[in-house]
């Protein structure tokens, strides 16, 4: 079977690796966690309700900088809960980055709503505000005050920008075209904790920001999420959508349909003793991307991640784009060979224009997205990836590149 698309490397990312192996990102676990959950297991709050829920909001809320946080299951759950007290309802219409994991859109369809697919800017890879300006000028129109895709005639209601990979999108002109024609800003911050744009955190430069707390994000619950806003009422719709929407919770009435996205005491306890960490996360984070930069930079047919002069990436996972005419193998092909030496990487998620499960979505080609995708290597980037480990990965990749890469091409190549 060929090595291009079958690596060696078995273990799921974020799995425990086997001895000798390097993963991609698991989580470091070594400051009061154990002392927290003991102190749930000794109290017995070990579900979801406990003060450690309450603790984790506070003092997620302070980090960013917020009025308001709303702990739920999952990164997921917080955007789908985002989408409702945004307003997004049935048949509109949300525009989503081409180059993210699928979340955010399946986020769109649980609330009946449709995704609009736009391709991202070639230098950071994130959500392009000259195609969604495009978009909304050319394809959209005002009728009877609301906009609408011409093609669909569905209302367009709100814009969801992807932190990407830790980086920021640029969001000040996002947010003008949104306040321009009336949308509605969900941010998805679920890779980018730690970062800023423009010396302001991410999840708070639009409306509603969501976060997440999976096993290979900066800070991990094991799987949560959090719904960040400076809103009042929307932060008490979050909570009371995400608590099964109870209006009494003795005789138990319920005028809505709520959810079971309720993160639980021993989870927001694992929560604080990693937010106490966070600020030494990001350095980590932000040391691994530096030497990944500085060191694989001269590698012909390999381009490393760029910062923006405006952003402070939080570098959550370190990503590649390969050239296979100037490296000398695809991506895909580079993958197996780490794998093969116990290195994990992994690519890029399909770009969503191509997701069989969102075909023809609206927005249209997205060749940036689907360039990025088939050259892009995410490379170990775990907080505690040591000096002798990032230089096995950055070692290995060197000397994969075969050293006729270059004679393999023709005139016209060069």
């Amino acid at each position: 079977m060929s090595t291009d698309r079958t690596p060696t490397f078995s273990s799921e990312p974020g799995a425990p690796a086997s001895a000798g192996q390097i993963p991609l990102a698991v989580p470091a676990l070594s400051g009061n966690e154990w002392t927290y959950v003991k102190e749930c297991l000794d109290t017995g709050w070990v579900s979801s309700v406990g003060p450690f829920v309450d603790r984790f909001e506070r003092e997620v809320a302070a980090y960013l900088g917020a009025s308001h946080a709303v702990a739920t299951t999952s990164g997921t759950a917080a955007l789908h809960v985002a989408m409702l007290v945004a307003g997004v309802r049935p048949d509109d219409e949300v525009l989503v980055p081409a180059l993210t994991f699928i979340a955010p859109a399946n986020a769109v369809r649980y609330v009946g709503a449709w995704p609009v697919v736009i391709d991202v800017e070639p230098e950071f890879w994130q959500m392009d505000p000259r195609r969604v300006e495009g978009f909304l000028r050319q394809e959209c129109e005002v009728r009877h005050g609301l906009l609408r895709n011409r093609r669909t005639g569905r209302r367009v209601a709100a814009l969801l920008p992807v932190h990407a990979l830790g980086h920021p999108c640029d969001m000040d002109p996002l947010v003008a075209l949104a306040r321009e024609f009336g949308l509605r800003v969900i941010e998805d911050a679920t890779e980018s904790l730690g970062a800023r744009y423009r010396g302001r955190p991410t999840g708070l430069l639009g409306d509603v920001g969501c976060l997440s707390f999976n096993g290979n994000k900066l800070i991990t619950t094991g799987g949560g999420g959090m719904v960040v806003t400076n809103d009042a009422a929307w932060a008490a719709k979050a909570k009371y959508l995400t608590t099964q929407a109870k209006d009494d919770p003795v005789e138990y009435v319920h005028r809505e349909i709520g959810y079971n996205y309720r993160l639980t005491n021993i989870q927001a306890a694992i929560g604080c003793a990693q937010l106490e960490r966070v600020t030494d996360y990001v350095a980590a984070k932000r040391r691994i991307a530096s030497i990944y930069a500085g060191t694989l930079s001269g590698v012909p047919g390999l381009k490393t991640m760029k910062e923006a002069p405006w952003a402070e990436s939080a570098w959550w996972l370190y990503t590649v784009l390969i050239d296979p005419d100037d490296f000398g193998m695809s991506s895909r092909r580079l993958m197996g060979v780490l794998g093969a030496a116990g290195i994990q990487t992994r690519p890029l998620w399909q770009p969503l224009n191509r997701s069989p499960v969102y075909a023809g979505a609206p927005g249209g080609d997205c060749p940036i997205a689907e360039r990025i995708h088939s050259e892009a290597l995410s490379l170990p980037s775990s907080i505690a990836l040591s000096a002798q480990d990032q230089r096995r990965v950055i070692e290995t990749i060197q000397s994969s590149r075969p050293r006729d890469a270059r004679s393999r091409r023709g005139p016209s190549d060069e």
